[in-house]
């Protein structure tokens, strides 16, 4: 496959997924909806369905393009390079995100893609520390660059902001990246250098190995 089909393949999957939310957020917008109780509640049976739904609801514009921009690059990230485990591992992180806020979260509505974001990006950036191929180490070192920000965030009493969901979805990144490390993909195989399929040449001697043996038999003839 080449380079330029698969980057097309790793877009579809984020550009849907955001195209989602943001025609969640027009219809809000537009028809003056109020979607709130489609979030995480913590511990009460009726917050449950924001675990699933959650990530697609956000309180503004703002909000949502700060969400949006850092889910396609990771996302894209994550199925161009990871191939093997990237459904696996958003899915894994979405739910563990969600659950993890539920359970420990305040008791406030959770909204956003925020803690996905967090989670994946904690994915990219640990699965560099576990795998420990040249590529998910130096994958590692961009997300670091681009996000270094996003670690405040996980800081706690942030007014108006859900810190758990950004604690949490690290840890559900962190988690789903060391759950994943041994799925390796094919770049990632260690390849034997070309000369370590050669045939060895056989031994070169100054002198033929059998030629005392022959001298001291013409001695003895």
């Amino acid at each position: 496959m080449s380079m330029s089909r698969r980057f097309r393949e790793s877009l579809n999957f984020p550009l849907v997924f955001v195209g989602i939310m943001w025609v969640i957020h027009l219809l809000k917008s537009v028809l003056d909806l109020n979607l709130v109780q489609f979030g995480v509640y913590p511990r009460v049976t009726q917050g449950i369905k924001g675990i699933f739904f959650s990530p697609l609801i956000h309180s503004d514009w703002h909000h949502l393009l700060s969400n949006s921009v850092p889910f396609v690059v990771l996302s894209v990230m994550i199925f161009f390079f990871y191939r093997r485990v990237a459904i696996r591992s958003y899915i894994l992180i979405y739910i563990l995100t969600g659950l993890a806020v539920w359970l420990f979260g305040r008791r406030v509505f959770h909204i956003g893609a925020s803690g996905v974001v967090y989670g994946l990006l904690a994915f990219v950036f640990w699965s560099g520390i576990f795998r420990r191929s040249l590529k998910s180490i130096v994958l590692a070192l961009i997300v670091t660059f681009l996000y270094s920000g996003y670690f405040l965030g996980v800081l706690p009493n942030q007014e108006g902001i859900s810190w758990e969901s950004h604690l949490l979805g690290a840890l559900a990144g962190i988690f789903t990246a060391f759950w994943y490390k041994n799925e390796i993909e094919a770049d990632e195989i260690p390849k034997k250098p070309s000369w370590a399929d050669e045939e060895p040449d056989p031994p070169r001697y100054f002198l033929e190995r059998d030629v005392f043996d022959r001298k001291r038999g013409e001695q003895e003839m």
